[in-house]
């Protein structure tokens, strides 16, 4: 296969019935998969990051949740902290914010994906998972628009299909895969590109 894209980021929205569809995924990475990953996962305001943890153990990158003004490495998986959206600057490093919920959520997956969109434009890999709102189906647009990659979990392997549905109908997404095939879809891009 000829290359023809490489890929600088790639970002994860995912909502309820997350915490099981990121260990497929997550658990299939290569050890050399270098892309680095940010993930926006709604969690409870409340609740203590415990996602990094959870996640460090089935994954074989780097997994932390991220820092404000960090830049963004490679072979690291980012999750947005509880209570803040998480951004992406255009020097490519992190920040956090507690502006206001965006679909009801913070983090919200549309402020991920449209920050990282202006920053990576058609370098950036976007992809939506299972969850109960419409979060990220504007994002994910908004990185098709810039060239990026767009992809989303195939609802009848979604626990809640609403987000993936509304991510098809917003963006018409250049892949529609089941679930346990995006981990090595993402290998495959960290490889050969597309």
């Amino acid at each position: 296969m000829v290359v023809t894209q490489r890929y600088a980021a790639i970002a994860i929205g995912v909502s309820s019935g997350g915490l099981a569809a990121l260990d497929q995924v997550l658990s299939k990475l290569d050890a050399d998969l270098s892309i680095p990953i940010l993930i926006v996962q709604h969690i409870s305001p409340d609740s203590q990051n415990y996602l990094p943890i959870h996640y460090a153990g089935c994954c074989s990158q780097v997994i932390k949740e991220a820092e404000d003004k960090e830049p963004i490495r490679h072979g690291t998986v980012y999750f947005a902290p509880p209570n803040y959206h998480l951004m992406v600057e255009c020097d490519r490093s992190i920040a956090l914010s507690i502006d206001p919920k965006v679909n009801f959520s913070r983090p919200s997956v549309d402020i991920l994906f449209e920050t990282a969109a202006d920053a990576y434009c058609s370098t950036l890999v976007g992809i939506v998972l299972t969850g109960s709102n419409s979060d990220g189906a504007a994002g994910l647009a908004k990185i098709k628009s810039h060239g990026g990659l767009t992809v989303v979990q195939s609802p009848e392997t979604a626990e809640v299909d609403a987000m993936p549905c509304a991510a098809i109908e917003a963006a018409n997404p250049d892949y529609i895969l089941p679930l346990n095939e995006i981990g090595n879809f993402l290998n495959k891009l960290g490889k050969e590109g597309l």
